[in-house]
């Protein structure tokens, strides 16, 4: 029985079906620009890839339309849906109360529509891609996993802001933390790869993408993280800000007479590199190109990106007490060694940390987890591909397998 990963958004919806072992890829692909024109399936199952257009427009027959596909006669690579034991949905925000994966019910669903007010952007697309799912496929577990829950160990003293403590108490105002299901999923890799446990190990893990964030991971748990109430605090991002003087913000909104609503589009989809390299994009490729071309003004904004990556890292080894891994994840960190080699710069022995990059090993490509140190670096430098999608399966898995090992010990009570 196979197990299907969506991530329904705003105007797609991934998916991705796993053999029942869940990690095993059969299918793969999205259904994109949904409500707009040129709507296309895009998919890839079976040795067989194609792109077409297709007659979407809302969530519901998105699912409809992926489903056709993995049943397809030529196409497909399960016989019918009823192959599909479980759905695991990637959802944006679990808040305090969902800390774990859980399966869908109503109160689940009552409780995600809540924090749709923290991400009004994310959680009312993964309840509709939810609802689609429960109506398509009936017989199916419909199990959430949350970006926010990985952060969940995160203690007060570091997820509370200093404002009036009732803002906590009554409105839930505090650090959350994104990104959270690369962030395990990459701690627990290079954990395996090093062959020691997680447990003795002090790891900072930087998911650098459009959207950028970093976690401090202490025996297998985050306990920091830079992003924060919303996906806008902590790193120079893709078109967010990162961290700024609240009162820079409302200064601007005075001075300049913008609203909330202008200044959160400004915030999270004018700044960051596209606004501080003025080459017209906010891809990091052709920051660095702008840079390495003469412009002094995108080398600036490529200097701010990595600065403000090392100056987290040397944070939270402080947090911790030490240092013993750096992973580097995501688009960029997996793609990027020029911003490897200038975030791990001043990280050496001067910097008191003894982190070391092998220059070869730092340039070489590679589609696995590898490190890229140098030999003798007492901080240990990986780069480990990121997989949401494998994790979700993982995780749906465990639920199933809960659920499960539930049912028997029920049913033994009852004898």
């Amino acid at each position: 029985m196979a197990i299907l990963v969506i991530n329904a958004g705003s105007s797609s919806v991934k998916f991705t079906l796993f053999q029942p072992d869940g990690e095993t890829v059969q299918a793969t692909g999205i259904v994109e620009r949904i409500g707009f024109d040129g709507t296309r399936l895009k998919y890839h199952g079976s040795g067989r890839s194609f792109d077409r257009s297709v007659d979407v427009t809302n969530a519901d027959a998105a699912v409809g339309c992926i489903l056709s596909a993995l049943t397809h006669a030529e196409h497909g690579v399960i016989g019918g849906i009823e192959a599909i034991r479980a759905v695991g949905h990637r959802v944006v925000h679990g808040g305090e109360r969902l800390t774990h994966p859980v399966v869908v019910d109503a109160g689940v669903k009552a409780y995600l529509t809540e924090c749709a007010r923290f991400a009004p952007l994310h959680n009312p697309h993964h309840i509709r891609g939810i609802e689609a799912c429960e109506r398509h496929m009936p017989h199916a577990v419909q199990v959430t996993v949350f970006d926010t829950a990985f952060h969940a160990t995160i203690p007060p003293h570091a997820f509370l802001y200093g404002i009036p403590l009732r803002f906590y108490e009554n409105d839930h105002v505090r650090r959350y933390g994104f990104h959270g299901i690369s962030h395990k999923y990459v701690s627990e890799a290079a954990a395996r790869f090093l062959g020691e446990p997680a447990e003795r190990l002090r790891m900072v893990t930087c998911h650098l993408g459009n959207g950028c964030s970093m976690t401090a991971v202490q025996g297998g748990r985050s306990v920091d993280t830079s992003m924060g109430f919303t996906p806008l605090e902590g790193l120079v991002m893709g078109t967010r800000c990162g961290d700024i003087d609240p009162a820079a913000v409302l200064f601007v909104m005075e001075q300049h007479g913008i609203g909330p609503a202008g200044m959160n589009d400004l915030l999270n989809k004018q700044s960051g590199l596209l606004a501080l390299a003025g080459v017209g994009s906010n891809d990091l490729r052709d920051v660095i190109a702008a840079a390495e071309g003469g412009n002094a003004q995108a080398a600036v904004a490529l200097e701010i990106f990595c600065y403000r990556i090392r100056k987290y890292i040397g944070a939270f080894a402080a947090v911790m007490g030490g240092l013993d891994v750096v992973v580097f994840t995501a688009g960029i960190g997996e793609n990027s060694p020029q911003v490897r080699q200038r975030v791990c710069a001043g990280l050496g022995e001067a910097g008191g940390f003894g982190l070391r990059l092998d220059a070869g090993r730092n340039g070489a490509a590679g589609s696995h987890p590898r490190a890229i140190h140098a030999d003798g670096s007492r901080v240990r430098v990986l780069v480990v591909p990121t997989d949401e999608e494998l994790e979700i399966a993982r995780e749906t898995l465990q639920v199933l397998a809960e659920r499960v090992g539930q049912a028997g010990e029920s049913r033994r009570l009852k004898r």
